[in-house]
This record gives structure tokens, sequence and C-alpha cells, in this order.
């Protein structure tokens, strides 16, 4: 479900964007313990110390793939699988909605407002309030 959000260009980099994602969450979330650690899996576009930094201000346990990592297990075990990761997913669900699939307001406000508005939606699917 996405908690989240920051708009950037096409072009920038998914780990520059990092803090300003993390930094956009909505809701207040439970502080974190040794018990019940709060972690945020990512792929292996964020492998960099400098994101690994950010994360863990935020309180969270970085989970993410090291670069070449899944191509090792792919060939190590013969029925091995590449996981399609939380982003991907979230992605993928936005792809459904013609307005954010392919950017047609000018204005960035009028841009995350449709991105608002479509994250109300698959939040509302993913409640199973939908029937």
């Amino acid at each position: 479900m996405p908690v989240g959000l920051a708009v950037e260009g096409a072009n920038r980099n998914d780990m520059k964007m990092v803090g300003e994602t993390l930094g956009s969450i909505p809701v207040e979330r439970p502080e974190p313990t040794s018990e019940q650690p709060q972690g945020m899996c990512m792929d292996k576009g964020y492998d960099y110390e400098e994101v690994r930094q950010i994360v863990e201000e935020f309180g969270f346990t970085a989970h993410i793939k090291a670069r070449g990592e899944e191509a090792k297990e792919i060939k190590r075990k013969a029925g091995f699988k590449a996981r399609r990761w939380v982003v991907e997913r979230t992605h993928s669900w936005m792809n459904r909605f013609r307005g954010i699939l392919i950017r047609w307001c000018k204005k960035p406000e009028n841009y995350i407002a449709m991105l608002h508005f479509a994250f109300a939606i698959i939040t509302y699917r993913c409640a199973g309030l939908s029937g």
C-alpha cells in the first residue's frame, strides 16, 4: 500500500529521492524497537551507503539486495525466480491509471493531485472495501 509520495523528473535517479519520499509519509508510525524493528525493502537500484544512512535516520532497517546478488542466486538454484519488490508492484498498480502512465498535466500540483487520487483508490482496494 503506498504511504509516501515525491515527484521529480524521469531523468532523476531514484536513490536521490529516498529522503524526500520517506519524509512525505503522512501518518505517525510507532517508534521502532529491538523487538519490533521496522523494515524497508528496496531493490538493487538503492544499493548505496547514502541510502542506507537515510533509511536508518528515519528509523527503518534497510533490506536491500546488493547489485549482482540476485544473478548469483539464479545461477546457484535451478528453480529460483527473481523477487518482484514492492516498488515495482506499486508502479504496476499506478500504470493502470492513464493520467499517471502518460503525464498529461503540465502543472506539477495537478499531477500530484492525480497521484493522490490514484493512491486513495489503491488503498481502498487493498483494504478490501471495494467488495
